[in-house]
């Protein structure tokens, strides 16, 4: 059984920074490209950062370009987001997703995302 496990969310002030981490259990990690999405209130769920299996391509929505910075670690079969100089705007559920499929990752089609975690709050105040 496939389990993501999101954590490190929480309330900051905009301006501050978080780092949220996704623990992998039950795939081949090596295999599959990892990334994150958010959904902010009212509003669908977006890609916001992705890296291949290999960890040697990273894609980027152009709203955090910058800002975040994707990383995976395979001996801890982990991918973190460290997401600095917040915006309120950036206040959402954070997911962790995976996939054989960089592309199907990137291109932002909820559907065609193979696993999802249950998703971590990141609340950004003014």
């Amino acid at each position: 059984q496939v389990q993501l496990a999101e954590s490190g969310g929480g309330l900051v002030q905009a301006g501050g920074s978080l780092r949220l981490s996704c623990a992998a259990s039950g795939l081949t990690f090596r295999a599959y490209a990892m990334g994150w999405y958010r959904q902010g209130p009212g509003k669908e769920r977006e890609f916001v950062a992705a890296i291949s299996s290999s960890g040697d391509r990273t894609a980027y929505v152009d709203s955090v370009k910058g800002r975040f910075t994707i990383s995976r670690d395979v001996a801890k079969r982990s991918v973190d987001l460290q997401m600095n100089s917040l915006k309120p705007e950036d206040t959402a559920v954070y997911y962790c997703a995976a996939d054989l499929s960089l592309p199907d990752l990137v291109g932002g089609l909820v559907s065609r995302v193979s696993y999802w975690g249950q998703g971590t709050q990141v609340t950004v105040s003014s």
